[in-house]
């Protein structure tokens, strides 16, 4: 993700902003892991699915990681084989007094593991919880569905304002690690619903905490941007999703 900056050359004049929200094109081999940093904004920040990274990488829930470690940056759509022990067979009992004479053992036969197939976003979305504006402003900047642009809606309001989360979750990263979005909360609501609140003032809930939808989980601010305003994402399987498609019309 990059945050493009134009400067105006006429003196005293405003460097006009241009939010550049998505993933690398090209993420490289390896991300060695800084402070603040979590596997889920790892994965944000280049368009992964939190679950096929972790099985990448060997990592089992709730998926630390640690300043300094090296991960691979791919996604596996394999299951770990070495996660899986076999279930134990159950011997029938033998009715026959004959001596068995034992056998040589035979090496056991390698079985391939088959690829899940990719899901597709459904084109019925989540429809377990109703969906919720974070603040009730207009919106002021639409969802970009190609190239490198907006990969998810602005909605203008007051500095300081409260942000509410659109539904239930848990934050899964608070901070401002990430380029473009200034101080951000992720909100996980299941194996593959995320959803993400840029440009706040204040964050008012840390990772781990557990969250109530309509509950206020920020203060609304404009870090990195040229007004007050909150960015706000939602990922389904990783991949970007046009919000407006969740949020109800007004």
């Amino acid at each position: 993700m990059v945050l493009s900056v134009t400067a105006c050359t006429t003196s005293g004049g405003s460097a006009p902003v241009s939010d550049r929200y998505n993933p690398s094109e090209r993420p490289p081999p390896y991300y060695v892991v800084s402070a603040g940093d979590t596997l889920f904004s790892i994965a944000w920040r280049y368009g992964f699915n939190v679950k096929g990274l972790a099985t990448a990488n060997k990592l089992a829930p709730p998926y630390t990681i640690y300043p300094g470690q090296a991960l691979v940056l791919q996604e596996s759509t394999r299951v770990i084989a070495a996660a899986a022990k076999p279930a134990p067979t159950k011997n029938k009992p033998s009715t026959s007094k004959a001596r068995v004479t034992p056998s040589k053992p035979v090496a056991a036969a390698k079985v391939p593991i088959p690829k899940p197939a990719i899901k597709s976003i459904p084109a019925v979305l989540d429809s377990s919880e109703a969906w919720r504006w974070p603040i009730s402003g207009p919106l002021v900047r639409s969802f970009v569905a190609t190239g490198q642009e907006h990969k998810g809606i602005d909605i203008k309001g007051k500095m300081g304002e409260p942000v509410r989360a659109a539904k239930a979750g848990v934050v899964v990263y608070s901070g401002s690690g990430l380029v473009g979005y200034g101080n951000l909360l992720i909100l996980k609501h299941s194996d593959r619903y995320l959803s993400a609140y840029g440009h706040n003032r204040r964050l008012l809930v840390k990772e781990g905490d557990s969250v109530k939808a309509g509950a206020v989980i920020a203060e609304l601010g404009d870090s990195g941007t040229d007004s007050p305003k909150v960015h706000f994402e939602v990922r389904i399987d990783g991949k970007p999703v046009d919000p407006l498609r969740l949020l109800p019309r007004r």
